[in-house]
């Protein structure tokens, strides 16, 4: 069997986030009471593993606002990937150039089986409402004596027109400097919404062409069980991967890619 692999990869970085409800306050706000007795049993659990603890500035909020705030991070190498990050109501597992998918899916379904473990009963008490898988990838781009719009025409099979008579008879340039471009759609298979989005960012330092592939599911879109979230997550990841080889095809994926014999 022949397989294509991406040797020039570019992937900036990969993303399964988990959120659940957290409890209404008196105050009205939102507060997790497990939240504090959850970061020591995931450490518990993954220190081994990711043994490197960073506590960021926002560890320091009040409780009440820092509902899906990311607070903590656990790395498997110092100022490295992968991580995990934590806050009240929000954990995702993050990886980057070392990604393949097999070893992200494995890890994403540690960190999902890690949470429910630690989660003080997690049957009763753990509520997930949101779900989140999600891709940046990059290429670098001369914004400033290309076209990013037939760049993306012809590599990305994504065509934006602005009307050309704009720019006649005045002192500018038609060559687009920055643009923000996103589209959402609903999906049936996961069920929840698909979003895509082209941008202007930075890869490396370089200017480059961003473009972002999401997957998403809240509220009664998101499978009740773990073994429904494992589902949810490998059809997430098929869809995306679909996406993102039906954009690249042709000259950009030959770039990208080298072929090797399994």
């Amino acid at each position: 069997m022949t397989k294509k692999t991406l040797e020039n990869k570019p992937l900036v970085e990969a993303i399964f986030e988990l959120k659940w409800d957290i409890q209404e306050s008196v105050s009205g706000m939102g507060t997790d009471p497990y939240y504090k007795l959850l970061i020591g049993g995931i450490y518990e659990r993954i220190k081994d593993e990711y043994p490197f603890h960073e506590q960021l500035p926002t560890a320091t909020m009040p409780d009440e606002l820092a509902a899906h705030v990311i607070q903590h991070r656990f790395r498997k190498y110092e100022n490295g990937w992968p991580l995990i990050q934590i806050g009240p109501g929000i954990i995702t597992f993050n990886d980057t150039e070392g990604y393949t998918w097999e070893n992200f899916k494995e890890s994403s379904i540690r960190v999902l089986s890690t949470l429910f473990e630690a989660y003080p009963d997690a049957e009763a008490n753990l509520n997930v409402d949101g779900l989140l898988l999600r891709y940046i990838d990059a290429t670098t781009f001369d914004f400033e004596n290309d076209d990013i719009l037939v760049f993306l025409k012809e590599q990305l099979k994504t065509e934006v027109n602005l009307y050309q008579k704009l720019f006649e008879e005045t002192e500018v340039s038609n060559l687009p400097l920055g643009f923000d471009m996103r589209f959402s759609f609903s999906s049936a298979k996961p069920k929840g919404t698909v979003h895509l989005r082209f941008g202007r960012g930075k890869k490396e330092d370089s200017d480059a062409l961003m473009w972002e592939t999401i997957v998403q599911s809240v509220a009664e879109d998101i499978p009740k069980d773990t073994e429904g979230i494992v589902t949810w997550i490998t059809e997430a990841h098929d869809l995306t991967d679909d996406w993102f080889f039906k954009l690249i095809e042709g000259e950009l994926q030959t770039r990208l890619e080298r072929c090797h014999t399994n």
